[in-house]
């Protein structure tokens, strides 16, 4: 039964193609098994591909509960840059994961033309299967594994962490779906509009030139394609689950989710919302369509551009790491609210119903915090969980042979409080863990540090995600989520340290 009356539901026709997966198929009340998704991969890649297409199976890892999480990898030769397809991080929202089973057996057979021909695709169908496996948002330990890609607590995140440090892609798409009717409904009295809501990284110090490349190379030919589908589309928005906020916000600044923390790894980042949580199977020919046209879209981007975005990558990688030492950085910042005029759905006529609201804008973020850039940071032996999830990260961390003489920063506490971490959707779903709240302020210090505690150099292009993992005063830092036990175990180093590495990590 449809939540809505049949003059909304005519609003969203069938599209002029029928797609073909076990969870697609006419008759069926579940999507596609975590088992027949294996099945599936293992047929693909067995029958193999036409016109030279190599499909082989890359084992990511496995889930909490072991279920393995596999990725396809199709290529036409050595050497070429990867495109990396993210679907279903969240269990209760398939249609990504439907649509990348079609678009990865289209690669397999040919019929994307010669996008092959200049880039290599990698396919995470699902990339949380226990989630799928109970229809519920979160993985196995409650933990949101899309606000996980800084933190690395879930294995389903250190998967992707994996897929990204291994394969060095040059774009990364996360495939979602969005909530059509429930707190819209109750809020505003109005059904969502759009087939598809789209977002690309936006979070600080993000390069310039990448997040331009972002709008012009691929936001605009998505919204091209769709378009020409007749399909409707929107900046990615939410609101709050806090019964009485009617605010809606962009994707959030925080470096958390994929499309924030792969962004910081100098990709190009894009995220794409399908309409579909709280409606069942209702429209999901549609839902998955809007899917595959959009990321079809994107891979003829990514083809015609790649040599350019490799380029943009390698400049902006360059940049950020020769800022080591100088000027100053972003710690904190937040969307800008502004008043907008949006359209949405009545859910009696179906008409076009425009509501007016706060719309909290990541496209002019404002600046909290900023604090003079360091050489790099120092982690005491208490911080191995910390250095190794900036390893699975991608950064480099160097380990010091003999003490060390460093003059540094530390961080006075002012103040503390225990709190909920938050999001724009309000908190996180994590697990009812609560993150430390804290200011602070800077103290010099001239500091002998003992060989073998390590060494973090933001002279390197992954210096912005180090960034954001260790300035503590920020809800997402390794310290306000107790990666780091304490404020001692990091200092910013003001100057290089005059050391020799250890050969042992």
């Amino acid at each position: 039964m449809l939540p809505y009356s049949m003059a909304v539901a005519a609003r969203f026709p069938a599209p002029p193609v029928r797609y073909e997966t076990p969870g697609l198929a006419e008759g069926r009340e579940q999507y596609t098994s975590n088992d027949e998704l294996q099945a599936w991969l293992v047929d693909l890649v067995r029958v193999g591909g036409r016109d030279g297409t190599r499909v082989e199976l890359i084992e990511a890892g496995r889930s909490q509960q072991g279920a393995p999480l596999q990725a396809l990898h199709l290529s036409r030769g050595a050497g070429r840059p990867v495109v990396l397809l993210i679907g279903q991080q969240h269990g209760d929202e398939p249609a990504g994961a439907e649509a990348l089973m079609v678009v990865a057996r289209e690669l397999a057979r040919g019929r994307l033309g010669d996008v092959l021909d200049r880039i290599d695709v990698v396919v995470l169908v699902r990339a949380n299967p226990d989630g799928t496996a109970w229809n519920t948002r979160v993985a196995a330990d409650g933990i949101d594994i899309n606000r996980d890609h800084l933190l690395l607590r879930t294995p389903e995140a250190r998967a992707q962490a994996k897929l990204v440090r291994e394969l060095a892609p040059i774009v990364v798409v996360d495939l979602h779906e969005h909530t059509v009717v429930g707190r819209y409904l109750e809020k505003f009295d109005a059904v969502q509009r759009n087939d598809l809501l789209l977002q690309y990284t936006m979070t600080a110090n993000y390069p310039d030139s990448l997040a331009q490349a972002s709008q012009r190379w691929f936001i605009e030919p998505i919204r091209q394609a769709l378009s020409g589908q007749g399909l409707s589309h929107e900046w990615y928005y939410t609101n709050p689950t806090t019964p009485g906020d009617l605010r809606l916000s962009m994707g959030g600044l925080q470096p958390d989710t994929g499309r924030n923390v792969n962004g910081l790894k100098q990709t190009v980042s894009i995220l794409l919302e399908s309409r579909g949580v709280g409606i069942g199977r209702a429209h999901l020919q549609r839902r998955v369509h809007s899917h595959v046209v959009a990321v079809r879209a994107v891979l003829g981007s990514a083809a015609e551009h790649a040599p350019d975005i490799l380029a943009l990558q390698r400049d902006a990688g360059s940049e950020v790491a020769a800022a080591a030492c100088r000027g100053d950085m972003v710690v904190l910042a937040a969307a800008t609210t502004q008043r907008r005029e949006l359209l949405m759905l009545d859910p009696e006529t179906g008409a076009d119903k425009a509501v007016s609201v706060a719309w909290d804008s990541a496209l002019q973020p404002r600046v909290l915090r900023t604090r003079e850039r360091p050489c790099g940071y120092w982690i005491g032996a208490e911080g191995a969980l910390a250095v190794q999830r900036l390893r699975e990260l991608g950064a480099r961390v160097q380990r010091l042979a003999g003490d060390t003489m460093l003059q540094a920063e530390g961080w006075q506490e002012l103040s503390r409080i225990e709190t909920s971490r938050p999001d724009v959707r309000g908190t996180v779903a994590d697990a009812a863990h609560t993150v430390i709240g804290v200011r602070v302020a800077l103290s010099p210090r001239a500091a002998t540090v003992p060989k073998g505690s390590w060494y973090v150099s933001l002279e390197q292009p992954l210096a912005n995600l180090v960034v954001a993992a260790l300035e503590p005063d920020t809800p997402n830092s390794y310290f306000a989520n107790r990666v780091l036990p304490s404020l001692d175990t990091v200092l910013r180093v003001r100057s290089p340290p005059a050391a020799q590495w250890s050969a042992v990590p």
